[in-house]
């Protein structure tokens, strides 16, 4: 738990300090060459740290282990991280485009944009390597942890960088097309904000079902059902219940074993289902096993 604690740490205060240092570019990038875009990706870049805030602190309380008023670990704080993420890009989706509609408005009644300059341009090219180089590296450790947070904020560093390829597309654009093309700029900062909000909302919803209790899905549940069938001296297996808690499992069954077997025996059955379902679905799974007598074999 240690090691999963510092490799997420570790990633994020990498990510955190790339955040700073994107935040104030691009927003000088964007005051200094006259685009709306490039403001609103500093502003996003923000929100990132923000993000990334979220996850250190959250992390570090959900790798806790359990206590007297947490008996089941404290892995729900870490969903809950999850669905603060998802807020503030959803906060970050919204605030873009009310922004890019401003604009747009503004031009159709006649105001002009200033053209953007190149600086801004620049901006949004290394915005969008750092960001995607970013993206992997935290979806690659997201991954190996079993962080679903983690993997939340990987989409947010990969949301900078589409908002960096939407800025581009519309700086680059009034650019080379000319002053009448300025709308482009906030053309582009509606679309990445669409964009952010579906990423937003794809983050929340199993985050959101997490915290609500909801059982897990479908094909592990079966996966669980086959593994504890396969245990010598099951004969079958119902009452089935689960949930997630963070990184973990929760895992309530009823097993049914032969009736004339002594009361060690079948909790030796029980202890080796146990077993089984820790070696398939990792050390943090946790159970509660009931036995019950074969009625059919009475």
């Amino acid at each position: 738990m240690e090691d999963r604690e510092k490799q997420i740490r570790n990633v994020t205060l990498w990510g955190a300090v790339v955040n700073i240092l994107l935040t104030v570019a691009k927003l000088l990038a964007g005051i200094f060459g006259r685009s709306a875009a490039m403001v609103a990706d500093g502003v996003h870049s923000l929100s990132d740290l923000l993000s990334d805030l979220v996850v250190l602190v959250f992390t570090h309380i959900s790798s806790k282990d359990k206590d007297r008023e947490h008996s089941f670990g404290h892995g729900k704080f870490e969903t809950m991280a999850t669905l603060i993420v998802s807020v503030i890009l959803t906060v970050v989706a919204y605030k873009l485009m009310s922004s890019g509609v401003e604009s747009i408005v503004d031009i159709a009644t006649g105001e002009t944009l200033p053209e953007p300059g190149y600086i801004a341009l620049i901006a949004a090219v290394v915005s969008i390597i750092a960001k995607e180089i970013l993206y992997q590296w935290t979806a690659k450790v997201g991954k190996r942890t079993n962080s679903t947070v983690v993997i939340a904020n990987a989409w947010h560093h990969r949301s900078d960088a589409l908002s960096s390829i939407g800025s581009l597309i519309g700086i680059g654009g009034a650019i080379i097309l000319g002053h009448e093309w300025t709308m482009l700029d906030p053309i582009a900062a509606c679309v990445i904000s669409v964009v952010i909000a579906v990423t937003a909302i794809r983050i929340a919803i199993p985050s959101l079902a997490e915290l609500l209790e909801a059982s897990l899905p479908e094909d592990i549940e079966n996966e669980i059902i086959k593994t504890a069938s396969e245990v010598p001296g099951v004969s079958d297996i119902h009452e089935l219940k689960t949930r997630r808690n963070g990184i973990s499992f929760i895992i309530d069954a009823h097993i049914v074993v032969d009736p004339s077997m002594s009361i060690v025996e079948a909790h030796d059955i029980a202890t080796n289902v146990e077993e089984a379902l820790t070696a398939k679905f990792g050390k943090e799974t946790q159970m509660n096993i009931h036995v019950e007598p074969d009625k059919a074999s009475r």
